[in-house]
């Protein structure tokens, strides 16, 4: 069967799927494990936080008035009437002339507006009970947190699609939400073709290796919260692989494929796709590595067919299968963010595809810098270990030189703003 194959760009690959990508189910989940997964409801504050005037330090609560004209030659003398407990509320007015003992995020007691430290006076005793001195004037407000300072009811605190991190379940945890309407995490079946892949705890013989790429793959999904769900290794047998991948479609929403990509005798995932009667959004991107993806759909089931080569397989992960992942777990961010660098090296380019370079960014000297790592090409697997980033080279004849700004995706969705994305 020959098939056509007219690349696209990147550009038009991502455009092609997110246009056609939505997002999933919505289900309630215990606060407990809701970890990392993507809120399906704003969340909105019912009540002001603080819910009421509260001392910020251990101290003690007094009218700012009667600190005034303190100084240490000639101290104010307050006469501590009361003791006041985190969680606990005064018995009785504070009146001029007098201090209560506060402890830390306890609520201000009425005709008090100023706290003082414990540090910041002298305390004593006499026959008629304890007393502090003060001996500096402090001002109306001091250390006080007022009431909806930090947050006032009605404000919408989480907007649908944000992940949920330490941050965010300690708000929810805030407003009583025990239970959270989140998205529920995809299903990603893998398979892995070839007839040449191994188990991974088989001994290695001529001719054979071992299977890296599906749990390269199942790590990939993980990171960014799906779920995936390893359907082992299929040879290349047309039937079989037909098989495979209709079981798989059966099972999952989401079917990703490596090996069997390209136009060689056992590549079978254009073959397939066509039996299927499956549409296909594109099945060549004019990128290096990874060319010859194809992402088509059967209904609203989806089909990623990915290079067998493993940086072509990482590459194809990152920029097509997370979008719509991402989409479906109703998340904001849906690519990973794109940053400009520097350049540590020359690079010179003569291919008329993007080159996606596994390279190393890091902070020197107060500039993002980035270089290459392994070598360039689809079947290197050492490049891996180091890259934490991809830097993008245009197509064309061109040398990029040392000091020149590139733009590069970060690998790592996480502590990077998301300014720009690989759209851009």
């Amino acid at each position: 069967m020959k098939t056509d194959r007219k690349p696209v760009t990147i550009e038009e690959a991502i455009e092609r799927i997110v246009s056609r990508s939505s997002p999933g189910k919505a289900i309630t989940v215990s606060l407990e494990k809701a970890d990392f997964l993507h809120l399906a409801e704003d969340i909105v504050a019912d009540h002001h936080v603080p819910m009421f005037d509260r001392s910020m330090y251990d101290g003690f609560a007094v009218k700012a008035a009667d600190t005034q004209q303190a100084e240490p030659d000639a101290p104010k003398r307050l006469r501590v009437i009361e003791s006041i407990p985190a969680g606990k509320e005064a018995q009785g007015s504070l009146q001029s002339g007098t201090a209560m003992r506060i402890m830390t995020g306890a609520a201000i007691p009425p005709g008090a507006d100023a706290v003082l430290m414990l540090e910041d006076v002298r305390e004593g005793n006499d026959e008629d009970g304890s007393y502090i001195e003060v001996t500096s004037p402090v001002s109306p407000g001091s250390h006080i947190s007022h009431r909806g300072e930090d947050i006032t009811a009605g404000m919408v605190l989480a907007k649908i699609g944000r992940r949920i991190g330490p941050g965010e379940k300690a708000v929810l945890a805030t407003f009583g939400y025990h239970q959270v309407k989140v998205y529920q995490p995809p299903e990603v079946a893998i398979l892995a073709t070839g007839s040449e892949l191994l188990p991974v705890d088989a001994p290695l013989v001529p001719g054979k290796i071992r299977n890296s790429n599906s749990y390269m793959v199942e790590t990939q999904l993980r990171r960014m919260g799906a779920v995936p769900k390893p359907l082992g290794i299929i040879k290349d047998d047309f039937e079989a692989c037909y098989q495979a991948v209709t079981t798989a479609l059966e099972e999952a929403d989401f079917v990703v494929t490596t090996g069997g990509a390209s136009v060689g005798d056992y590549d079978f995932v254009q073959a397939l796709i066509e039996r299927l009667d499956a549409e296909v959004l594109f099945n060549k991107v004019a990128m290096r590595p990874g060319s010859v993806t194809t992402v088509a759909k059967k209904g609203e089931k989806w089909l990623f067919g990915l290079s067998g080569n493993p940086a072509a397989c990482f590459v194809g992960v990152e920029l097509f299968v997370r979008p719509v992942l991402k989409k479906a777990m109703g998340a904001q961010h849906l690519h990973l963010p794109q940053i400009s660098a520097t350049l540590a090296v020359d690079i010179t380019t003569t291919n008329p595809y993007t080159r996606l370079m596994r390279a190393r960014t890091e902070l020197h000297q107060g500039q993002l810098v980035v270089r290459p790592v392994g070598l360039d090409k689809s079947s290197i697997i050492s490049g891996l270990l180091e890259a934490n980033s991809l830097l993008m080279i245009p197509g064309g004849e061109q040398t990029y030189h040392r000091g020149e700004k590139v733009n590069v995706i970060w690998l790592e969705e996480e502590g990077m703003c998301h300014g720009s994305t690989a759209r851009s």
